[in-house]
């Protein structure tokens, strides 16, 4: 394993943190369903562009199929789920608890559909790191107030699902396609469903200022095209219950991403929530010595 391929995981972690960052300033200026639905539109344009540039290859039906299905789940219904849920009163750090779940879940929806199994020192990562989310978030406990019901809540554990199932179902059945062309057709599926959610419950009006450009340019480029492509990298080479792990950095490199830019409070307690979510993120993607990198184990067979 080179230099580069070890600062994947911290480059996707850091990457995926700031799109809270440029939800943050998009929200107030559009609706979550229109404004995702026109972000895919554009992404899935940039794809066009590339596909030539980089001469990707044809994934043939049965892959585009698969990869749509995985956009509808990883694209639209969870960043949808969030969006909606903190757009209608859910507070951001009671959402990214809920959110945290998300690699424990996965972990038991890849033991079950892809056969990877889960050691104790993985599970036991799995806690930690959990345990480290929660401390992060606990100074925004104070803030949860109406805006936590049935429907905010329900939201978020359908976009945490959503997001594992999809996961799960990339490295299942098009891990080995072009990522290029595979990223393409997710943003299809992605599109699709936020597009006609927004016709139906949406007015779908712009409010046109440089914030909301900005943020469209930022997770347009860095998020759905950088990162995404990071994560598909991620994917393809390793367990998908270890590359979901490293969502539980998000949380923390999200707090010191808004203390740096926005002047939020960052509190020692959150200090150490960080220092034992790393820890536990530490255990659940160590491998032993004998556990060779996927790559390695394909390519001894």
């Amino acid at each position: 394993m080179n230099d580069l391929t070890r600062a994947i995981p911290a480059l996707f972690v850091l990457l995926w943190a700031t799109g809270f960052i440029g939800a943050r300033y998009a929200m107030p200026w559009a609706e979550p369903f229109t404004f995702l639905w026109v972000r895919f539109a554009l992404t899935f344009g940039v794809l066009l562009l590339i596909i030539p540039m980089v001469n990707a290859k044809a994934i043939g039906p049965r892959n585009a199929f698969h990869a749509a299905i995985a956009g509808v789940l990883m694209h639209g219904v969870y960043l949808g789920g969030v969006f909606w849920a903190v757009r209608n009163g859910l507070p951001a750090g009671f959402a990214g608890l809920i959110v945290g779940l998300q690699p424990m879940l996965t972990a038991v929806i890849a033991g079950l559909f892809l056969g990877e199994k889960v050691t104790g020192k993985h599970w036991l990562g799995l806690v930690v790191g959990l345990a480290g989310v929660t401390t992060v978030l606990s100074p925004k406990f104070g803030s949860i107030s109406g805006g936590v019901t049935v429907a905010t809540i329900g939201a978020a554990v359908v976009a945490v699902i959503a997001m594992s199932v999809g996961t799960v179902w990339q490295k299942r059945f098009v891990a080995t396609a072009d990522l290029v062309t595979v990223t393409l057709y997710q943003y299809v599926g992605g599109w699709a469903v936020t597009f006609l959610v927004s016709l139906t419950i949406e007015t779908q009006e712009f409010v046109l200022n440089g914030e909301l450009v900005f943020a469209m340019v930022w997770l347009v480029f860095v998020l759905s095209l950088g990162a995404i492509f990071l994560l598909m990298i991620l994917i393809r080479e390793g367990e998908v219950a270890r590359v979901a792990s490293l969502f539980y950095l998000v949380p923390a490199v999200t707090a010191l991403l808004a203390w740096f830019l926005f002047d939020e409070t960052l509190t020692p307690v959150q200090l150490v929530g960080m220092a034992i979510t790393t820890f536990g993120v530490a255990l659940a993607t160590r491998r032993t010595p004998r556990q060779p990198a996927p790559a390695t184990a394909r390519a001894s067979r």
